[in-house]
């Protein structure tokens, strides 16, 4: 399948402070930046990113690793095993991500908040949308601190990896960082959506209590019941929201949390100033 899927999307580097990457571009309006999940820029996360297309907005998929455009699952979850790895691998042990340390934020930040200067110059709107998911999850509210972020979606956010007490409160951003984006949601009204399936280890329910304490009435947390015998069938290992575990029939918890996410974009970046 490969680039297939990505057949609809231009293709150009974006540099900024010695770094370049690819990203992948499509459709017209305000700027929504899809940050994929591990292991990259899969088939689901596509179909996503057209969702969001389809509203009226511009989506830039940023390359970050893996593959763009491969389906690690076309032969089967267990054949995606190594692949999977493959992409982990580098992206844990890269200085650009902080999958570990607390009160720090991953430099990559620096980059996408660059990224998303540039697409509200050109793209226009009120401001830009970030999506991030699973290992980028909590890039969202770190981009806020100095890009146009109007619309941040935390989808499955699981940086720091929430090894002991201290890393499962922790939001994967610096203090300063963190006050910056608390200052914007105050002066602004702007609200950061949160999604996680509440079986979800890597996402624990303490980070959501975390940002609740830090943000008040604007975060939503949106959590979706994967306890074993969950009425809607939800894996008990349930994570990808939006994407790999997205049931998507009217009225499941998971649509109504996509529905969600693109209200948000559609009231934030679309509606009538």
């Amino acid at each position: 399948m490969g680039h297939d899927v990505l057949a609809g999307f231009t293709r150009a580097p974006f540099t900024y402070d010695g770094t370049t990457r690819d990203v992948y571009r499509s459709g017209s309006g305000p700027a929504v930046v899809v940050i994929a999940e591990m292991p990259g820029i899969t088939p689901k996360v596509v179909e996503f990113a057209q969702r969001v297309e389809a509203l009226g907005c511009t989506v830039a998929l940023p390359h970050l690793f893996g593959e763009p455009g491969k389906d690690p699952y076309e032969h089967g979850a267990r054949s995606a095993v190594p692949y999977v790895l493959r992409s982990i691998g580098p992206a844990c042990v890269s200085h650009e991500f902080t999958v570990m340390a607390t009160g720090r934020t991953s430099p990559i930040i620096e980059w996408l908040k660059a990224l998303a200067r540039e697409l509200h110059e050109e793209c226009g709107g009120p401001g830009v949308g970030v999506v991030g998911m699973c290992f980028t999850g909590g890039f969202a509210l770190a981009m806020m601190a100095d890009a146009p972020v109007l619309a941040p979606v935390l989808s499955q956010p699981s940086l720091p990896f929430p090894i002991g007490g201290a890393r499962r409160r922790a939001l994967g951003l610096s203090d300063d960082d963190l006050e910056k984006a608390k200052a914007r949601c105050a002066a602004e009204d702007i609200t950061v959506l949160g999604l996680r399936f509440t079986g979800d280890r890597a996402v624990p329910p303490e980070r959501f209590a975390r940002l609740r304490e830090e943000l008040g009435d604007h975060f939503v947390g949106v959590e979706i019941d994967s306890s074993k015998g969950n009425p809607y069938g939800h894996p008990t290992n349930a994570h990808s929201v939006l994407t790999e575990h997205l049931v998507d029939e009217p009225g499941t918890p998971t649509r109504d949390a996509l529905d969600k996410v693109l209200e948000l974009f559609r009231t934030k970046l679309l509606a009538p100033a």
